[in-house]
């Protein structure tokens, strides 16, 4: 078991931006696949993102493509995502997590750690 801690939620406009970070302790980054997910109230948990152990693949659900950027920097040992061009219904705990299934994937039962999630909230 290692801890994920997510960081840069917050208030945003519509149409704003935020980076949310996700650093795993005691775990290298480019170790294990690691997934953003959501939890709007009354709704839930959805996948928003994920990257690869490696960097090289990263998936995006529907709702957030060609909106939200998911990096990986190894020197730094964090995981980020980009969040432009906020809506109202980005608003949620946002949770990052990690799969030992290197390639990632969507499916929340191969996510084992997760951090305590971070709230996101867009209004005007």
């Amino acid at each position: 078991q290692f801890a994920l801690v997510e960081s840069g939620g917050g208030l945003v406009q519509p149409g704003g931006s935020l980076r949310l970070s996700c650093a795993p302790s005691g775990v290298a980054v480019n170790s294990r696949a690691i997934g953003w997910f959501r939890q709007a109230p009354g709704k839930e948990r959805e996948g928003v993102s994920f990257i690869s152990s490696d960097g090289r693949r990263t998936e995006y659900g529907d709702s957030v493509k060609g909106r939200f950027i998911i990096s990986q920097d190894k020197a730094k040992n964090m995981v980020y995502l980009q969040m432009n061009n906020l809506k109202f219904e980005d608003t949620g705990t946002y949770y990052c997590a990690s799969s030992a299934l290197k390639i990632g994937t969507f499916d929340q039962r191969f996510y084992g750690n997760w951090g305590q999630g971070i709230q996101v909230t867009v209004s005007s």
